[in-house]
């Protein structure tokens, strides 16, 4: 199993995605992209994405926000892990729709979301590789 991103942990870390101006809007999520910037505290290193999940109460209960957020979780570890820039933080916010929209719906809309951001990139061939 592939270690996934590392997480955006601080409040201010995603308010700060939250003011950029990179949005993009499915039906099965929100994602918000920055750029980090040298001025700041510096993430792990600055070669890698870093990746934060929320879902507002709006979307319904413990046990269905939970699911929302597992099921971000899942995507993210499969697309951004491959396809998404370096140097960047993503946050990822789910809607009504995420915890019943069909799994493979989600991942596109999450592929067309880096793609409308020009943010996707392609995979190597041997990134996917076990050594």
């Amino acid at each position: 199993m592939r270690a996934g991103l590392p997480h955006l942990k601080r409040r201010v870390e995603f308010l700060r995605a939250a003011r950029s101006a990179l949005k993009s809007v499915t039906p099965g999520l929100i994602l918000q992209v920055r750029k980090h910037h040298g001025g700041e505290r510096p993430p792990l290193d600055d070669c890698t994405a870093r990746v934060g999940f929320t879902v507002s109460k709006k979307v319904g209960n413990a046990v269905v926000r939970n699911r929302a957020r597992r099921r971000l979780r899942a995507v993210a570890d499969q697309i951004l892990t491959l396809h998404a820039r370096v140097g960047y933080d993503y946050v990822l916010i789910g809607r009504a729709a995420t915890p019943e929209r069909p799994f493979e719906k989600l991942r596109n809309d999450l592929e067309s979301s880096l793609k409308r951001l020009k943010l996707y990139r392609e995979a190597s061939d041997d990134e996917g590789k076990l050594p």
